[in-house]
């Protein structure tokens, strides 16, 4: 596929309306040819890396999706059908207590075994599904035939998540990333803040048939407020997560959503949290020289030159990843245009091609990943949407179960009322 260069003194509409475009195209033309469901990752010449399709990487497919057929880059019926072949396979693929396995196989949707022990049920995956499953529920409400069997079978997927189950039986305990029927709880990795599984809570309170109590939100994933931070870096309060905050897609991957503007709790406000993050990321980015001679920033999750890595600024490879900063434009959105304008103008435009941008990049040893990754991809196409339109966050907000977890937990927002 040739790709038209992007100019970098083009206007930010025009750059944002090519970039989202570009990389909608890894969910539309680079979907599996049968199922449509989101390979986990593709190379950069257009192959195929690995069969395996990304659960959560189908969730944020399916918001970009929507956002194509906002922006009339596809027919709104093109893709309800689309998103109900989508629907399709999901629905014969295997799941444990409810909750979707990490990866399935594009043709059959057969569980594919991730890791030695992770070989079943992934409760944070089967949340980020939901998250565009509940959006293209929210964003087709007509009447058709195909429009009531896409809302009924969204729904009744969802209420047969039994989110209560992966507390392990603790009411007040937190929940549990993994479960499977072969090793059990062998994995037992609990859901703790702060991270990126923020909307898993909030899914797991406001389901009307397996709700968690909201002791479990308080005193597991909050830990009684042990999740506060409250330091200082770069001259901006922390008040979530790790020292230095952590990879950015912990404040991102949720907010793909859940509308952080003037979301609150007894913990933090949240807008507040992601822009600190944000902002703390950046600062530390342009302290090193690598990074600051390209004026570029954004380390979080991605391909790295030694192998994929969580990229933060205690565990820095050298590997900046463009959707970390360009997923941080309704936090920066000033900073984020610089770093879109820096990235276009790198190397003479050889980050960007027939998917976007290419997954990382590390300037002090000119290395390129040979890869795009859909849960790089699909969180960049999200969040310049909330940032432009508010499209997703105003369809997930209005979600019944949405408003019942945060009413439940506690939660308030200055923009919706329960």
């Amino acid at each position: 596929m040739i790709v038209e260069p992007l100019d970098p003194n083009a206007p930010l509409e025009q750059l944002l309306d090519s970039v989202q475009y570009q990389t909608f195209l890894y969910f539309w033309e680079g979907a599996h040819a049968d199922s449509k469901l989101t390979y986990d990752k593709r190379w950069v010449n257009g192959a195929i890396a690995t069969n395996m399709i990304s659960i959560s990487g189908t969730g944020f497919g399916l918001m970009a999706i929507l956002v194509a057929a906002e922006r009339q880059w596809v027919t709104r019926d093109e893709a309800l059908e689309r998103i109900s072949l989508i629907l399709d396979r999901l629905n014969l693929a295997t799941r444990y207590h409810g909750a979707f396995p990490h990866m399935v196989d594009g043709a059959t949707s057969e569980t594919v075994q991730f890791s030695q022990y992770d070989d079943a049920g992934d409760l944070v995956e089967t949340a980020l599904l939901f998250q565009g499953l509940i959006c293209a529920r929210e964003y087709f409400t007509g009447a058709s035939e195909t429009e009531l069997a896409l809302r009924a079978t969204v729904t009744r997927l969802f209420d047969e998540v039994e989110w209560d189950w992966f507390t392990r039986g603790k009411d007040d305990g937190p929940l549990y990333w993994h479960w499977s029927p072969i090793h059990n709880w062998t994995m037992n990795l609990p859901i703790k803040g702060w991270n990126e599984a923020l909307s898993a809570y909030v899914l797991a309170a406001g389901s009307d048939t397996h709700p968690i109590k909201p002791e479990s939100y308080h005193e597991g994933w909050a830990r009684s407020g042990a999740m506060k931070n409250g330091e200082s870096y770069f001259g901006t309060e922390l008040p979530l997560g790790e020292p230095l905050g952590g990879p950015l897609f912990l404040s991102q991957y949720s907010f793909c959503a859940l509308d952080p503007r003037g979301l609150s709790d007894r913990y933090a406000d949240y807008w507040q949290q992601a822009v600190a993050h944000t902002k703390i990321n950046r600062d530390y980015c342009l302290s090193i020289p690598a990074y600051k001679q390209y004026d570029v920033w954004g380390l979080t999750a991605s391909e790295a030159p030694n192998g994929y890595n969580a990229n933060s600024p205690t565990s820095d490879t050298g590997a900046i990843a463009p959707t970390a900063a360009l997923s941080s434009f309704p936090f920066q959105p000033a900073e984020a245009e610089e770093a879109l304008r820096a990235m276009i103008r790198y190397e003479d435009g050889k980050l960007f091609g027939s998917f976007g941008f290419v997954d990382a990049f590390a300037p002090a040893i000119d290395w390129l990943a040979p890869t795009y990754i859909a849960i790089d991809q699909g969180p960049l196409i999200a969040m310049i949407e909330n940032h432009r339109s508010g499209l997703l966050w105003s369809l997930f907000m209005k979600a019944p179960e949405v408003r019942r977890g945060l009413e439940r937990l506690g939660f308030t927002s200055s923009h919706y009322t329960a």
